[in-house]
């Protein structure tokens, strides 16, 4: 992956001429909802410009490379981290914070080198095995500071704020390691925010029980089920994403985007609720925070990464 493999790439190219025509397209739509039929949309509307933000910054990320992507992806993941150490109150352990930010570069750097012995970039073994490593380096801060009080907490959000949003999501950035980093990372990650969408809108027209109304207020059947027969679709839709995907790989790819992208979703919502807030933050307007945005991304991710590597072989 470099500029010049992407500017000569056809999916790379695809994926923008998608992406760029969606944007252009919606913000067509929102300008004449508002300026012709009167609707007031100011919401939508910062959801669009955030999105007229995030989406080249995304895509620049991959035309400059695996590095690029790679690094991105763990800067953003630690941004996501910030924001839920800070919820929970952990970020006031600035032993443990600082620990999980070092788990999180060694990941980062795990991702980007070879195996001693050679074979494709990133050291796929390592990395499957990063969990107890970074486990590891966490529990030995109170033995270090020779604490007790408050420990097991301040352990525990730490581990899950690694293992979520350190290892889960850091299986994103590791696909651009793959034989086919432009297709899988870009179908990912387009594919999980198609169906978002989908759930969205299809729970404002067809919403009416509640998927778990204890956990997701908003979420309905009507929008979970949307959001499926969407992400269903969108393989074959894009199959130029992967052209050497069976039947039975475009069928898991639909399910890992369709079921996997909602659990994401479902699992900070849980957080969220317990601990009293509506969003994790407030750093992309419309969208709310960082952890907001790629909580879908979190289950899809490695489940997508581990089925290609169970059908394909690739590490």
């Amino acid at each position: 992956m470099n500029p010049s493999t992407a500017w000569h790439s056809e999916v790379f190219l695809r994926y923008l001429w998608i992406v760029g025509a969606v944007l252009g397209a919606s913000g067509a739509v929102l300008a004449f909802s508002t300026l012709v039929l009167k609707k007031k949309a100011e919401n939508i509307w910062r959801i669009w410009r955030s999105w007229m933000v995030m989406a080249p910054l995304a895509l620049g990320c991959v035309f400059a490379g695996r590095v690029a992507v790679v690094v991105g992806m763990t800067v953003v993941a630690m941004m996501g981290f910030k924001e839920f150490a800070r919820a929970t109150g952990l970020y006031r352990d600035w032993w443990m914070v600082g620990a999980v930010y070092l788990d999180m570069t060694a990941l980062c750097i795990v991702s980007l080198m070879r195996h001693p012995r050679g074979g494709p970039p990133g050291w796929y073994g390592l990395f499957m095995a990063a969990p107890v490593y970074g486990i590891a380096a966490l529990l030995l801060i109170p033995i270090v500071r020779n604490r007790v009080e408050g420990q097991l907490q301040a352990m525990s959000l730490g581990m899950l704020g690694f293992l979520y949003m350190g290892w889960m999501f850091g299986h994103f950035g590791f696909l651009a390691n793959s034989d086919h980093p432009y297709g899988y990372l870009l179908y990912v990650g387009v594919a999980t925010e198609f169906s978002d969408v989908a759930a969205f809108l299809c729970g404002r027209l067809l919403g009416r029980r509640k998927l778990r109304s204890n956990i997701s207020p908003n979420k309905t059947w009507g929008g979970a089920l949307g959001a499926l027969a969407v992400s269903m679709a969108l393989p074959w839709a894009l199959r130029f994403s992967f052209p050497h995907f069976g039947t039975t790989q475009l069928v898991l790819t639909g399910l890992i985007v369709g079921i996997g992208g909602q659990l994401g979703d479902l699992s900070i919502s849980v957080i969220k609720r317990d601990i009293g807030i509506k969003d994790m933050g407030a750093a992309i307007p419309g969208h709310g925070g960082i952890l907001d945005r790629i909580d879908s991304l979190i289950y899809v991710a490695p489940l997508f990464l581990h089925m290609v590597d169970y059908c394909y072989r690739i590490w």
